[in-house]
């Protein structure tokens, strides 16, 4: 995919109050960022353009929101998208997900994987978000329980998320080969869902646990 550059991109990030600009010295206490009361942290890693998370934000309004996304020319359209709007349980970390053990310890309770980038070669699994690479970063920032929501257009990671999960003793809670067909409650869509679903493609979706 061409990301296409924003002009003034850098500018709106570093103006926004949502950007959480210190992540690196915030460690294991993103709670007192948001000002509230809120005990729960959602986390969604590769954020894209928002839909998903500020969606969720404002339904959920009592658990706070961080959405993780590298490319500045995405993260901005989010940033955009919310305007004039005060989402008080809602930030954004601009930074690439490899280092994410680094900047969370036990204080997330949820990730959300949407739309991850397949990264189709077999020289590249180490890169998906799903691997066991990934889920041994994931278990330190967990609080407890480990809990992961996937969704994907792409049959063959999910296959191969499904296998790692399940090799990591996660158990699946909930499963579907087409989230639009099963009608799982409450199902916000991403941009990209909503682009492959018009396009008549499946969408794949998992919800796993791990005590």
């Amino acid at each position: 995919m061409r990301l296409r550059h924003v002009t003034g991109s850098e500018h709106i990030l570093n103006q926004s109050d949502y950007i959480i600009h210190d992540y690196q010295n915030d460690k294991n206490q993103f709670s007192k960022l948001f000002q509230n009361e809120n005990k729960k942290l959602y986390i969604e890693i590769g954020t894209g353009k928002g839909n998903f998370i500020i969606e969720n934000a404002k339904r959920n309004p009592h658990i706070n929101f961080i959405g993780i996304e590298k490319y500045d020319s995405v993260l901005v359209r989010a940033i955009q998208k919310i305007g004039d709007e005060n989402i008080t349980n809602l930030k954004f970390i601009r930074m690439d997900a490899t280092n994410i053990d680094e900047i969370f310890h036990h204080e997330v309770d949820l990730i959300y994987l949407n739309f991850s980038d397949p990264w189709p070669k077999a020289r590249h699994q180490k890169r998906r978000l799903s691997s066991s690479f990934y889920l041994e970063k994931y278990e330190t920032i967990f609080k407890q329980e480990k809990h992961i929501i996937m969704k994907t257009d792409n049959r063959k990671l999910f296959e191969f998320s499904l296998k790692s999960f399940v090799d990591y003793e996660y158990k699946i809670k909930n499963i579907t080969l087409d989230l639009y067909q099963d009608e799982i409650e409450d199902n916000i869509p991403t941009e990209y869902e909503k682009k492959f679903h018009d396009l008549g493609y499946p969408i794949y979706f998992v919800d796993v646990e791990k005590k």
